[in-house]
């Protein structure tokens, strides 16, 4: 109550602020004012026919719009629009310029616009001229928090008279309502009805310039309070047969703030009362012929969404995740192709891209709208033109198979409604060369790679067979063929120890010598083999200087076997002389147990010093 209060006391400086002023425009005169305020969605929307005459001596080349502050803080989009009245129909003409002007001598808290009409008007000529105006955050939540069950009541102030500088002869107001119609209360005024879904107030004939009538409305609107605090819309033009534009939204529902614990069940089941402030779905108009449409966020796809269309329309419902309640917010992202050739064309030897600036999504209010044009690389002598002001600046963007970047057109404006959804055009300059540019270069890469593989298949890239290198290189092979020789011998010499071992075993077992001198006899050739090819290799890694690291190793696994050699045959000819004397096979166990503990010793050594030859 207490920010209503304020409102009201604000509305009331103005009117005194305005009923003061003096009436310094007396040479217009406005014959009847028509208002028509449309306050069936979140965006309020304003229709004021004026029919003007000038009784004055001088000729007038404009006409001033005034607003209180308060509402052309919210001003979104002004127009202004020469009509001609034949009869019961209306016809429209000239679309006149509308700017921020300063006249001197004004009343405070007031903006003006001025309107310069197409040709000045002279004494006693008439001129009729509708201005549009839509109008955000006009629609105050109050209470400014509801709960799930509570439907949302909105406030509106304005005037019921005709805020202008120059006398009025007569008025009328028409407000329309949302349906369904339930107004808690509104200023009830002379000549003040409310019908099934409009509220109107006049007629009010003879006014004075400047005259102003505070009026409030408050009833319910539970219609979608949408609001993209920022919109990133790019549009990335391919002269390969595609423009595809992408779509980064913000979303926060604007209206009042829902409070409490939110149940799914109770709006599953009554979605109209326990979630009747909430909305669950957009409608996006996207272009004719839209392809490839997706709508995700950052968990990816989001199958809820809707699609149909025809050859004049594409329809997308968007549903997000969860209903959206007063205050909640969520993020996602549109992506669709349009072809080519219904938005690129050619003009004195310029391309020119002609596609709409604002979202597709309807009733949405945007608080800061980028719009980036990605042209193709190459894109020279660029030039924007906007049916409203917007700020421009240019980046680059680089994508595949770039060398220097795309040029990018960034395009900028705040408080955007569906009124800016018009056409714009980006003109540029592309050189038909410059189209093949691409092709040409993935072409080349294949050509240049192929031609790479067959030069290396075709070369020789060994080293020379006469630098040290590569002599150094032979040799130290050499070294290691010959060390894997040694190593053979060795593993040779170990498989007989294991043999000679297996014969002991089955002496004990069976007592049969005779087998067992077999093994032995067979062993001893095999070994004294085994040591004449051993001599020869050992002279090539003496004699090599690339076997001076290694050879000291070779020399220590050579005498370790030598000397594993000689403990197993002293081994072996002790428990084969005990079996014969008949001793026993514990009386041999007992004389072994001594060297069976070298042999263990010495042959984990010789195993170990194989693997460090193994990692050399």
């Amino acid at each position: 109550m207490a920010t209503i209060r304020c409102d009201l006391l604000l509305l009331w400086f103005i009117s005194c602020c305005v009923i003061s002023a003096p009436m310094v425009f007396s040479d217009l005169v406005i014959s009847k004012v028509d208002r028509r305020i449309d306050l069936t969605s979140q965006i309020v929307r304003s229709f004021t026919t004026l029919k003007v005459e000038n009784d004055g001596a001088n000729s007038v080349s404009e006409i001033l719009l005034p607003l209180p502050d308060h509402q052309a803080k919210n001003l979104a989009f002004l127009i202004a629009i020469v009509t001609e009245e034949k009869g019961k129909s209306k016809s429209y003409s000239d679309v006149l310029s509308v700017k921020v002007s300063n006249p001197d001598g004004m009343p405070p808290s007031l903006t003006w616009y001025s309107v310069s009409l197409p040709k000045e008007l002279g004494k006693g000529e008439r001129l009729s001229l509708e201005i549009r105006a839509a109008f955000t955050h006009a629609l105050r939540p109050f209470p400014e928090k509801i709960s799930q069950a509570d439907a949302q009541l909105v406030l509106f102030q304005d005037s019921a008279y005709y805020l202008s500088p120059y006398a009025v002869k007569g008025q009328s107001l028409t407000i329309k309502l949302p349906q369904p119609v339930r107004v808690e209360s509104y200023t009830k005024l002379e000549n003040t009805k409310l019908t099934e879904s409009e509220l109107k107030y006049g007629p009010y004939e003879n006014l004075p310039a400047f005259s102003y009538r505070p009026i409030m409305a408050h009833f319910m609107s539970n219609g979608p309070f949408a609001v993209a605090q920022e919109l990133v819309r790019e549009i990335e033009v391919s002269h390969w047969g595609s423009v595809q534009i992408t779509e980064h939204y913000n979303l926060i529902h604007a209206g009042a703030q829902s409070t409490g614990e939110f149940s799914r069940l109770d709006y599953q089941a009554r979605p109209h009362l326990r979630g009747a402030s909430a909305f669950r779905h957009c409608i996006a108009r996207l272009p004719p012929r839209a392809h490839s449409v997706y709508y995700r966020d950052e968990i990816g796809n989001i199958s809820t969404s809707s699609l149909w269309g025809d050859a004049t329309k594409t329809i997308l419902e968007i549903e997000p995740r969860y209903p959206m309640f007063g205050g909640w917010r969520t993020a996602f992202t549109i992506g669709y192709g349009l072809p080519l050739h219904d938005f690129l064309f050619q003009s004195q030897g310029k391309r020119f891209l002609n596609i709409s600036f604002g979202s597709p999504i309807n009733d949405l209010v945007i608080e800061n709208l980028i719009v980036k044009v990605v042209l193709p690389e190459g894109s020279k002598d660029i030039s924007v033109s906007t049916p409203f002001p917007v700020k421009e600046s240019q980046e680059v963007k680089f994508s595949h198979l770039d060398l220097v970047g795309r040029p990018v057109v960034v395009l900028e404006k705040p408080n955007v409604v569906p009124e800016h959804n018009q056409y714009f055009q980006v003109y540029y300059r592309f050189g038909n060369l410059s189209l093949f540019r691409e092709p040409l270069m993935l072409i080349s890469g294949f050509f240049f790679f192929f031609v790479a593989c067959i030069i290396y298949m075709r070369s020789d890239l060994t080293i020379s067979k006469s630098s040290p290198s590569y002599l150094a290189k032979l040799q130290w092979d050499e070294v290691q063929s010959v060390v894997q020789q040694v190593q053979g011998i060795i593993n040779e010499c170990l498989a007989i120890h294991d043999k000679m071992e297996t014969s002991l075993r089955d002496l004990s077992r069976t007592g049969e010598v005779q087998p067992c001198k077999a093994v032995r006899k067979a062993a001893d050739s095999s070994l004294k083999e085994l040591s004449k090819d051993l001599k020869p290799l050992l002279s090539f890694l003496q004699s090599s200087g690339q076997a001076a690291h290694i050879l000291p190793k070779v020399d220590e696994l050579i005498g370790k076997e030598k000397e594993l050699q000689e403990k197993l045959l002293l081994k072996h000819s002790t428990v084969v002389e005990s079996f014969e004397r008949k001793s026993g096979g514990k009386d041999a166990d007992s004389r072994v147990a001594t060297l069976q503990q070298k042999i263990t010793a010495l042959r984990q050594e010789v195993d170990d010093l194989l693997e460090l030859l193994d990692e050399i």
